[in-house]
């Protein structure tokens, strides 16, 4: 059992007790959010490009047809959710779970090449410890971990959503609100950064004010 404020067993804190907020924070105003969450791949950090060519490794490997415009059309989608797409699609019999292992082995060697986005991260940066910050991205969590590590900025978050948190993945709104509820701020009082049209929908299902990183670079 966690206690308000505490730091859980993955080195983040909560503002809530027993997986409920202890407290929801008033309205601050407009514009100013008192809770900021953020996509990961193409947010924060840069990792688009490695990702496909990490995909491009296990298309030619297991046969199966992804172009490019698609890869990014896609980006927040977990890759399992990817391949068992593709696999229906394409009438394959691959293990969509084993390959999504395969593709995400793949990857994790290129974490090393990762560079921040620095737009984005300087808002991190500005507002570390003003307001509770929080991640949430349709990788999985090792991953988040490592690529949020090497770029030195994963003390500034006070939590991370992955897609092992969540059943329904963008553009569903259910990981923005699980971020919001870990940092205990009601989500019509969330700020949102995403890269993906599938990441601002769901920032916008969430009720949350969405910012389109694309138009920051």
């Amino acid at each position: 059992m966690t206690t308000p404020n505490h730091i859980h067993s993955d080195g983040f804190t909560s503002g809530y007790d027993n997986g409920k907020p202890d407290r929801l924070e008033a309205d601050p105003g407009k514009n100013q959010p008192r809770g900021i969450i953020f996509d990961c791949d193409g947010t924060l950090a840069d990792t688009m490009p490695l990702h496909w060519r990490a995909w491009q490794v296990v298309a030619a490997r297991h046969r199966f047809q992804l172009p490019e415009e698609r890869f990014y059309a896609l980006g927040g989608v977990p890759s399992k959710d990817i391949l068992k797409m593709l696999r229906t699609e394409q009438g394959l019999a691959f293990d969509h779970l084993a390959v999504a292992l395969e593709k995400e082995a793949e990857y994790r060697p290129l974490i090393a090449q990762v560079e921040p986005i620095n737009t984005v991260v300087g808002v991190a940066r500005q507002n570390y410890g003003k307001v509770p910050l929080a991640v949430a991205s349709g990788g999985t969590r090792k991953i988040i971990e490592q690529v949020l590590a090497h770029l030195d900025i994963i003390k500034l978050f006070n939590a991370i959503v992955s897609c092992e948190d969540v059943l329904h993945q963008k553009p569903a709104p259910d990981i923005f609100l699980e971020a919001a509820r870990r940092i205990g701020v009601s989500p019509q009082f969330c700020r949102a950064y995403e890269d993906t049209d599938l990441g601002m929908q769901a920032i916008r299902a969430a009720g949350m004010e969405a910012v389109d990183v694309r138009e920051l670079r």
